[in-house]
């Protein structure tokens, strides 16, 4: 959801008003050279803000809190094609989300079907405009940060963004584990 040179948006068909749910971990921020603040997308894009009514926060609120909150570790890097990121350890909390989401809201496509089925939980640390065109960077930047791991995060809320034509803003999180009421 972020350019190479910083600046938000950039790859991505945003329009204003989408939103995303995400899972932000701020342990990585020193890690990030995206200009956004680092995170785990659960799901990109959402429904778009004007669909954001009170019955779908009361359905996101008890969908979230029927997860018990959980830990993630860092201890490598991973590639897509222009993509350097960190890789969650344990996937499946998240992806077990990014599905429940999907489920209840089946036309919320992840990534607006960019990506066949998705991608798999990742934190983008670096983005290149073209897929291999930033490898040795991308390398020398893994050597760097490499020594820094492990690291780990507790996620216990996960965070819907607005994207305002300039740069995503975090509306509202939800917590895990806690129900409302």
């Amino acid at each position: 959801m972020t350019r190479s040179d910083g600046s938000d948006g950039g790859g991505w068909p945003d329009v204003v008003g989408d939103t995303a749910l995400s899972v932000r971990v701020p342990e990585a921020d020193p890690f990030v050279r995206t200009g956004s603040s680092a995170h785990i997308t659960v799901l990109y894009p959402f429904l778009h803000v004007n669909r954001l009514g009170e019955a779908v926060h009361r359905e996101l609120a008890a969908l979230f809190a029927a997860h018990e909150a959980f830990t993630l570790s860092f201890e490598g890097f991973g590639r897509y094609p222009g993509v350097l990121y960190l890789d969650p350890l344990p996937k499946d909390p998240v992806e077990v989300l990014t599905k429940e989401v999907t489920r209840a809201w089946p036309e919320a496509e992840p990534y607006r079907g960019i990506f066949d089925g998705g991608l798999e939980p990742h934190l983008t640390v670096a983005v290149s405009e073209a897929p291999h065109g930033d490898d040795a960077a991308h390398e020398a930047l893994a050597a760097r940060l490499g020594p820094l791991l492990p690291i780990s995060t507790e996620v216990t809320e996960v965070g819907l963004v607005v994207w305002d034509g300039s740069r995503w803003r975090e509306r509202v999180s939800y917590p895990l584990g806690r129900p409302e009421g």
